[in-house]
């Protein structure tokens, strides 16, 4: 597992990412696939109109709006359990901690088309983003839970800039658009099971089709200035602590809200 941990490391850092193919059996698969489904039906109910017209994707999966204690303690307990914790502390430096979680899913409108982006720069400006993915590390860890197209991604710009087709593509520039495709990208289809490990701030877009329904899981370094971005209530409540196998994640969230 060290020498592992030690090619994940290398991967994630030179290029952005990685994939481990059928890293989690049908039998977690399953049970975390029925706790997400009562999530989706019951937000899709409650989010009817914006579901319809433009969502693709939903968040805060781990709060209690939608799902019963039980569930969010199970929830819990897969985003913590020794599987998921060995790739964190494979790719992140110490006190790794939660930030949030997210659902995606393919649109209704069958003309809306997927997107290149960054997560930062829907927080940033174009010179602030270009300091940003120097600095700290926001992780999405991706299980998909049914087959799916999966990801495009652009291999290295978690740490360099866009080239000029990528900028003109992501910023819709020059008459381009953002669902264009780039000579860059790099497609990887995912499978049930599977998981993928890439930077927020890397260039990267979903691709809509099949039965696309992937959990992602987004974890940050402690370093970052993050914590804002942590819903109170999709922390662990005090009860569910002890019921948590290795709550360290929640509890590193949990500490830095104190502290903040």
């Amino acid at each position: 597992m060290v020498e592992n941990r030690c090619q994940l490391n290398s991967s994630y850092h030179e290029q952005g990412y990685f994939v481990i193919r059928d890293y989690f059996n049908a039998a977690e698969i399953s049970a975390l696939r029925k706790v997400i489904l009562k999530f989706h039906e019951a937000w899709k109910k409650d989010n009817e109109q914006f579901y319809q017209e433009e969502a693709f994707n939903s968040s805060l999966i781990t709060g209690s709006q939608y799902l019963a204690y039980d569930d969010r303690v199970k929830l819990f307990n897969f985003i913590s359990s020794k599987k998921i914790m060995n790739i964190v502390d494979s790719v992140m430096a110490a006190n790794p901690a939660f930030m949030n979680t997210q659902l995606f899913f393919n649109p209704v409108n069958p003309l809306q088309k997927d997107f290149w982006h960054r997560d930062c720069q829907y927080d940033y400006d174009v010179e602030d983003q270009k300091q940003v993915i120097q600095e700290t590390q926001v992780v999405h860890f991706r299980i998909p839970l049914f087959d799916e197209l999966g990801m495009e991604l652009v291999p290295g710009t978690h740490k360099r800039w866009d080239n000029e087709e990528e900028f003109d593509v992501r910023q819709e520039e020059k008459g381009r658009v953002s669902s264009e495709g780039l000579s860059t990208g790099k497609k990887i289809k995912l499978a049930a099971g599977d998981l993928l490990v890439f930077s927020a701030d890397m260039i990267h877009r979903g691709i809509y089709g099949l039965d696309r329904l992937a959990l992602d899981m987004l974890v940050f370094d402690s370093t970052g200035d993050y914590v804002d971005y942590v819903d109170d209530d999709c922390l662990p409540e005090t009860s569910m602590l002890e019921k948590i196998e290795d709550p360290r994640l929640f509890m590193n969230s949990i500490d830095l809200k104190a502290e903040g």
